[in-house]
């Protein structure tokens, strides 16, 4: 959980998904600063996929409801975790929007209970 959120969060999405305008409402809100990427322009660097994967586990990076899963079946497929980040990395489309990272702290999809608690653990920090 990042102890001081000054230095921002980092957030991977596309400005036309939903999930991705909430997380950056939810900072902005909060004067959290943002450093927003729009995958739909520049794919996440493979060494930052790792981390989030590493982190979160590859399965979880999947957008296992999103159209892109359902149109390549990939439900009827069984693929080892290298095979799945290999299929994240080229396709951008099956990632869990938004990617948030704060320090050492990383999430996929909506988690908005996390995020109130690294914001209430920098508030904490900071003794406001």
């Amino acid at each position: 959980m990042p102890a001081d959120l000054r230095q921002g969060v980092q957030i991977f999405g596309r400005r036309d998904s939903r999930d991705t305008q909430k997380a950056l409402r939810f900072f902005r809100e909060r004067r959290v600063p943002v450093h927003f990427v729009d995958i739909a322009l520049r794919p996440p660097a493979p060494g930052e996929l790792r981390r989030f994967a590493q982190r979160l586990g590859t399965a979880a990076l999947l957008d296992a409801g999103g159209r892109r899963y359902r149109d390549l079946g990939l439900a009827y497929l069984r693929v080892t975790d290298e095979e799945l980040f290999e299929r994240l990395l080229g396709d951008p489309g099956l990632l869990r929007l938004p990617l948030v990272r704060a320090g050492n702290a990383f999430t996929a999809g909506l988690a908005e209970p996390d995020w109130t608690a690294w914001v209430r653990a920098a508030a904490d920090v900071r003794g406001g």
